[in-house]
């Protein structure tokens, strides 16, 4: 154990948890009694109000902006939905408060799911011009609309709930409720970060490519994202009319979707306490700057410029990575990681094909990368793909792991047609798979990298949560990285992200492992290693399949060697035939390489 560290055991980090969440309950008691039963002035409530419900619908871009990494300048017109169905539907319909509500929270669910179905291919810059539209549209039906909407004038008289004999409709009761609810929605979304679905949200927010490839279905990931997202901002809308009994067009407008992702950013939008920090922060700095009259707007512009240069991940983002350098890295104690179920199997080759490519080809324009090339890996051998820069054996690669499609041939994984199927399908039959750049998921801890692995479609690790760390431990274990579990991924070397995507990979027991060049970049030491964690995994009946220029490393590891140049393939089997054949000579080798081996 080194310097500045401390040892933990699962049972201790599960006891912070629990502590953190009894702190996290006691205080929002102490909140919902303080505005329960505190005589607060009318200003104070309605600042109160407006934040705790704003606060609520912002939540929602902490999933979308800050887990899934999805652009979302719609919010205000989700709260809008939210907003004018309890304020139409507890005046012109005669709908009671809640019955209005879950009209309004289930409105924008539905726009949400069909605005992400449709726009959340796109990405990027599209996406945001696509949320924007939606934005524009729904503020001209509010406005124009008057025989439903009532147009500029807006709805008067909103009912709030008329529970335990209309207890809620005194203001500081109804603060409470809200404050109560925001407290509710802020633990939920922080447990969202720690589930399956959380994960899978982060790892498409910082490698989409590399989720893919790993298990997440990336499309349905961010459309759940926008769909949350859209929900909690109904939610937030539908308490807003209750609480200000008021609402008009001009307070859901585009100007007003700006400002929810400015408190998100400012606050910090991996967090439900940044963003609740941001919200609270950017309503009520303008009031206390008042006192500066009529430069209080200048100051106020000025400091949330000074916060976004400054503090990039916000406020919330700073403190946290000044409390992480404050305080000792977790490590893990010896003794308590269990082995992973791979190493107890004995691996002998028996002749089996788990791989079966015929006549595969990949063309982009004129370019064919790939070209009628067929493939036979045996199962239970490591299989290597070599050949001169540009032959096409990443982009094999590529296509066998469902990254491109390819125009004609077969791939035939375990005796099943797999030509078709999306890289997380692929994933959920048994593919793993390591790139040549490394895509680690950046933002992650080491140990939520290999969660995110071992959740892949279609692999049962028993024993719920505690069970998914044992078993994500356990393949790092096999990596030699298990005391770097809770380090951030990219505080590790370049050798060791390149083990720690190895352990990602074996987290999901996969049945064929492809690794891209995993030497690449190793120094010597580091590629001895990298040879015998190879050949441990060999033994315990893992299918390889490897591409690397280091012919060093390729003769100590490789059962089988197939030879790409210009995307066809040129030569065939074992390394002894392979190293000696003629066209090999020419095209990769070179003649010196000859002499040396005859």
């Amino acid at each position: 154990m080194t310097a500045g560290t401390t040892t933990t055991t699962a049972g201790g980090k599960a006891g912070q948890i629990w502590l953190g969440v009894v702190l996290y309950l006691v205080t929002a008691v102490v909140t919902v009694a303080f505005a329960n039963f505190t005589m607060l002035s009318a200003y104070v409530l309605n600042l109160l109000m407006q934040a705790s419900t704003y606060a609520i619908a912002v939540l929602g871009l902490t999933i979308v902006l800050g887990y899934a990494g999805q652009i979302n300048l719609a919010q205000a017109a989700f709260f809008s939905l939210g907003a004018y169905s309890v304020g139409l539907g507890t005046t012109t319909f005669g709908l009671p408060f809640l019955p209005a509500l879950v009209v309004g929270v289930v409105l924008a669910c539905i726009a949400g799911g069909v605005l992400g179905l449709t726009s959340l291919r796109l990405g990027g810059h599209y996406l945001a011009m696509v949320t924007i539209s939606f934005q524009t549209i729904l503020s001209l039906i509010l406005t124009n609309w008057v025989s439903l909407t009532r147009g500029p004038d807006g709805v008067l008289n909103i009912k709030r709930p008329t529970l335990f004999g209309g207890y809620f409709l005194d203001s500081g009761h109804y603060l409470a409720m809200c404050i109560a609810a925001l407290y509710g929605v802020g633990l939920l979304v922080w447990h969202l970060r720690k589930t399956r679905l959380g994960r899978a949200m982060q790892a498409v927010r910082d490698n989409e490519l590399a989720a893919g490839v790993t298990g997440v279905d990336t499309y349905r990931t961010k459309v759940v994202a926008f769909t949350l997202s859209a929900l909690l901002g109904g939610f937030g809308g539908g308490l807003f009319a209750g609480g200000f009994s008021y609402i008009s067009p001009d307070q859901f407008s585009f100007s007003e979707s700006i400002v929810f992702l400015t408190m998100v950013l400012i606050g910090g939008s991996r967090s439900p306490v940044g963003t609740v920090l941001g919200t609270c922060l950017l309503i009520l700095l303008p009031e206390w700057l008042r006192f500066l009259k009529n430069v209080y707007l200048a100051v106020y512009g000025g400091a949330v410029i000074l916060i976004m240069v400054f503090m990039p991940d916000g406020i919330w983002g700073f403190v946290t990575a000044l409390w992480r350098k404050l305080n000792p890295t977790m490590r893990i104690a010896p003794g308590e990681i269990a082995p992973l179920p791979l190493t107890r199997e004995v691996g002998r080759a028996d002749g089996s094909l788990i791989l079966r490519v015929t006549s595969l080809s990949k063309h982009f324009g004129g370019l064919k990368a790939v070209d009628e090339v067929d493939l036979a890996i045996a199962r239970n051998t490591v299989h290597a793909l070599i050949g001169p820069n540009g032959s096409g054996k990443t982009t094999l690669l590529n296509v066998l792991s469902g990254i491109y499609r390819p125009i004609a041939g077969r791939i035939e994984l375990d005796d099943r047609d797999v030509t078709r199927l999306k890289p997380h399908q692929r994933a959920g039959r048994g593919l793993g798979r390591t790139f040549q750049n490394i895509r680690l998921f950046g933002n992650m801890s080491v140990i939520d990298n290999v969660m995110v692995g071992a959740e892949r479609p279609g692999h049962v690790v028993p024993g719920h949560a505690a069970g998914l760390t044992r078993h994500a431990l356990a393949a790092l274990d096999i990596v030699g990285l298990a005391d770097r579990a809770h380090d951030a991924v990219g505080s590790l070397s370049y050798g060791h992200q390149r083990l720690a995507e190895i352990a990602r990979a074996l987290a999901g027991s996969p049945k064929l492992l492809l690794l891209d060049e995993p030497g690449a970049g190793l120094n010597h030491i580091e590629k001895n290693e990298l040879v015998g964690l190879l050949k441990r995994l060999k033994g315990h009946g893992l299918t390889i399949c490897i591409i690397d220029h280091d012919m060093n490393l390729v003769e100590q590891i490789a059962d089988h060697i197939t030879v790409l140049n210009f995307g066809r393939r040129i030569a065939d089997g074992t390394p002894e035939e392979v190293l000696r054949n003629p066209k090999v000579v020419a095209a990769y080798l070179g003649e010196e390489r000859v002499g040396a081996s005859s």
